[in-house]
């Protein structure tokens, strides 16, 4: 049995028309992308998974699959998203044909959109992926928040990766059903439903005498009130209000998101390293600005921001944060454009540090690399010629003109030290990453950031390698451009 758990079902609103971006069209699959192998190729079973909702869903094709969810599509190939047993059926056809899952629901709690709560999923695999060195895929255990009836996060978490979970939820109802859809798809073994009450702590660890999980998740309700959530309501294009049957303990909670989110921040600044990743999703991003300035009080700089965009206008975002020093993948970290929320992000992780034109031969540049990193006293250091990859970890600033002067004098003065790169024992202040890209418009040599929490180091280093690239005279530096 595992222990497992997250804050699932957000609330209904016209996420239900987003049903898949859905409204009719084709299908998908999807994946993730690894990170400390700085290459990563995807199973079959990613890549099917990362595509699934990349385009609308073909209801008639959805209707020839389950019988049951035809009975409820018009002529004309399209769904009734103001019908709640239309939406529900939506909802069980794509976990069954697209998952081979298969629910339960009652008709009073929230029906989740499969493809939004399906981007979250994705999302935390990347994360995850982008913060090992170990091989993606590997088995996690996780902590789902308020996981609703469906238990929905978990089944789709284990339906994709080796993971279990712990699913915790203080409605009665909810636990009722979210364990009714485990025993239905026979994950009694990787799902632990588990009841809480509303003043206990969001994180149960101790209470259940865990000592670490991977990651947590979390729906929260982000409504203050249920008079604003009827406001709300009254204003989307096409009102929710019948298909919305989700309970007020699902969907509102004093506060709103921010103070919701807010606890789970002060819980994790208790329990810090003994989850990897403290994740939630955000409904209204003007949320996302004071939960990133609580996070920044409180010197936390290994964090992530990501929007979710499903059909023409579902939009949520979501909001990680770490205290270990694996930093995600630029593309996971700055999952929101940055011309608009620039200063919510965290420092970027990719630095451009030479770009050369097309057709000019890049043998150079593949030979200079290993020249300039070899003789560094670095923890370790491993080039890949055949892959045009290098991955590296060094203890301090190895590379700077103090460091070698210190260096000579305690040599002068008959000083020695193990042998560096083959030193376990010393901490690491920077995990790093050197990429060639070659492309048809040019060839892009990029430092990643792939552990630690100085960025001044990284910066560092990223100075120091374009200084010694441009000795090539092959290409231009980059002017240590950080990408996004």
């Amino acid at each position: 049995m595992v222990l497992r758990a997250r804050n699932h079902d957000g609330r209904q609103e016209t996420e239900n028309a987003a049903q898949a971006g859905l409204d009719a069209g084709s299908e998908t699959p999807s994946g993730p992308p690894a990170a400390l192998q700085i290459e990563r190729v995807e199973s079959k079973t990613d890549c099917h998974f990362r595509n699934l909702y990349a385009s609308n869903s073909n209801f008639k094709q959805l209707a020839k699959q389950d019988a049951d969810f035809a009975a409820f599509l018009k002529d004309s190939g399209q769904l009734d998203f103001n019908d709640p047993a239309a939406v529900m059926q939506l909802t069980k056809a794509l976990l069954k044909v697209d998952f081979g899952l298969r629910i339960e629901l009652p008709d009073d709690r929230l029906c989740p959109p499969v493809p939004n709560r399906h981007n979250y999923i994705l999302w935390l695999k990347d994360l995850m992926d982008t913060t090992s060195y170990e091989q993606p895929g590997r088995k996690l255990c996780g902590l789902d928040i308020g996981t609703g009836a469906s238990c929905i996060y978990p089944l789709l978490g284990t339906a994709q990766r080796p993971w279990n979970f712990i699913a915790t939820d203080i409605d009665v109802k909810n636990l009722g059903y979210a364990r009714k859809n485990v025993q239905l798809n026979a994950l009694e073994d990787r799902i632990q439903v588990i009841e809480r009450q509303s003043d206990d702590s969001l994180l149960p660890l101790d209470d259940a005498d865990i000592q670490s999980i991977d990651f947590v998740m979390t729906n929260p309700p982000f409504y203050v009130s249920e008079d604003e959530m009827l406001a709300s309501a009254n204003e989307k294009e096409r009102p929710p209000n019948s298909a919305c049957t989700g309970a007020p303990v699902e969907m509102v909670c004093h506060g709103g998101e921010v103070t919701f989110v807010g606890r789970l921040l002060r819980e994790s600044l208790v329990l810090r390293e003994r989850v990897q990743w403290y994740t939630s999703m955000v409904g209204k991003a003007s949320s996302l600005p004071p939960l990133i300035t609580e996070l920044r009080k409180n010197n936390i700089d290994n964090f992530a921001v990501t929007e979710f965009v499903q059909g023409n206008k579902t939009r949520r975002w979501a909001l990680g944060w770490s205290f270990s020093s694996m930093r995600p993948a630029q593309h996971v970290a700055w999952g929101i454009n940055p011309s608009l929320w620039k200063q919510l992000l965290p420092q970027p992780v990719k630095m451009d540090v030479l770009v050369v034109d097309a057709g000019k031969p890049v043998g150079g540049i593949l030979n200079k690399i290993p020249e300039i990193m070899g003789p560094l006293e670095l923890i370790s250091w491993v080039w890949e010629v055949d892959r045009a990859k290098g991955r590296g970890r060094a203890r301090e600033n190895v590379w700077s003109r103090a460091w070698r002067r210190k260096r000579l004098r305690e040599i002068a003065d008959g000083e020695t030290a193990d042998d560096p790169m083959h030193t376990d024992s010393e901490e690491c202040r920077i995990g790093f990453a050197i990429v060639v890209k070659m492309a048809i418009q040019n060839t892009t040599v990029s430092l990643l950031w792939l552990e630690g929490h100085d960025y001044g180091l990284f910066e560092s280093l990223g100075g120091f390698v374009q200084g010694r690239l441009r000795d090539l005279n092959c290409g231009k530096a980059a002017v240590a451009k950080k990408s996004g």
